[in-house]
């Protein structure tokens, strides 16, 4: 029985990670694609259907470390999906105005890239057993260049829709009201930002010892 349970887990897993790399090279195809055709205005729109639904499937990510179907601590996994979703859906999708940045090319093609590294890695590493040592190595090495860059994309954009969501009011809730509460989007924004500040260094720091950890270990093998 447990060995038809590893099996069914194997199987989902790496339709899921396959399934989800398809979908990030769709989004760096469309965006590569965009930026020289058209310019990095018009990036986001080219890859936004794309782009929210392969984002978006991260969620599956944190039910998969709850019930164990992998050993990524939840801990880990919950901040970074989280960050990811609210510039995503609570910054570039809420206000249209910021879809056109320059910083909306360089989100994308850090996520993108990180992305398809990742899924593929893993995606092969479910279907057969290991993954190759150079994907392993991209796997824990280029996020050594595209955390940081992504990381400064996602504050860059969640700064400069501040005007915006101070002006628009959007997602506010203003006294009095039946529920005697209140809430400023606004302030959530800054808050956002704060958390950014000590929460990525503790990050990057965590991904630099998985990275010695992961390298280390297939030396020895």
């Amino acid at each position: 029985m447990a060995g038809i349970l590893s099996l069914v887990r194997r199987i989902y897993l790496s339709f899921y990670n396959w399934i989800v790399f398809f979908g990030w090279f769709q989004v760096f195809y469309l965006a590569v694609n965009t930026l020289k055709e058209s310019g990095h205005e018009h990036v986001y729109d080219a890859v936004e259907k794309p782009l929210l639904l392969a984002q978006t499937a991260a969620i599956l990510e944190i039910l998969h470390g709850l019930v164990g179907l992998v050993r990524s601590p939840v801990s880990a996994t919950l901040p970074q999906i989280s960050s990811r979703l609210y510039v995503m859906w609570g910054i570039l999708w809420s206000f249209p105005e910021l879809r056109s940045h320059i910083l909306v090319s360089s989100l994308v093609i850090s996520w993108s890239v990180t992305e398809i590294i990742r899924y593929s890695f893993f995606g092969t590493k479910e279907a057969f057993g290991s993954a190759p040592s150079w994907l392993l190595w991209l796997r824990y090495s280029t996020f050594l260049l595209l955390y940081p860059s992504g990381i400064t994309s996602e504050v860059g954009l969640i700064y400069s829709a501040l005007p915006y969501i101070k002006e628009s009011g959007k997602y506010s809730l203003r006294m009095p009201n039946k529920w005697n509460f209140s809430f400023d989007y606004y302030y959530a924004g800054l808050v956002a930002l704060g958390i950014y500040v000590p929460g990525n260094p503790h990050m990057y720091g965590y991904m630099l010892g998985q990275r010695k950890k992961a390298l280390s270990k297939s030396k020895k093998e």
